[in-house]
């Protein structure tokens, strides 16, 4: 979809081959989007029945009940759910790699290619010297995966703690 639909899609509307931040951001972006909604119908099919029918006995309207009942409720799941989403984005490395455009530059603007730290390491690491500052280099990246990986977890329960409170 992202090197068929996406990319010509950009290559026609924008300046460029298509190819860059923007196409990897669509893509992730459709990619990620089943997981937030499948969590996010089942945080609002699990809100009890009688929370939104008792603000309804009480006069309020169903926009009312949304913003003070339904949303500061099910809140933590939804959050959840869109962490969960994006610790998925993360793992995405080659729908990303391929159509973000692989190039070993720091790019200027979301249409210019660019490369993901997956895609760095995984290329580069069967071809350094161990020891040597660009085997060092990659390490260090990996290193900075292996943190994101652990905020996102770390988020995840923080807010499920909150959700069982």
């Amino acid at each position: 979809v992202g090197l068929s639909i996406v990319v010509p899609f950009l290559r026609s509307v924008f300046p460029g081959q298509g190819i860059g931040i923007a196409a990897g951001s669509i893509v992730l972006s459709i990619m990620i989007l089943p997981t937030i909604t499948t969590i996010a119908t089942d945080a609002l099919a699990g809100l009890p029945f009688g929370l939104k029918e008792g603000s309804y006995a009480l006069g309020a309207t169903r926009w009312q009940t949304i913003y003070r009942i339904v949303i500061p409720t099910t809140l933590p799941s939804l959050l959840t759910g869109v962490v969960l989403g994006m610790s998925r984005a993360f793992g995405e490395a080659l729908a990303v790699q391929m159509v973000i455009g692989n190039a070993p530059h720091i790019p200027h603007s979301l249409f210019e290619s660019a490369s993901t730290l997956t895609s760095v390491i995984t290329l580069s690491m069967g071809n350094t010297v161990t020891g040597s500052a660009h085997n060092n280099a990659l390490w260090s990246l990996a290193l900075i995966l292996l943190a994101m990986t652990f905020v996102f977890v770390f988020v995840v329960r923080f807010l499920e703690g909150r959700n069982k409170q």
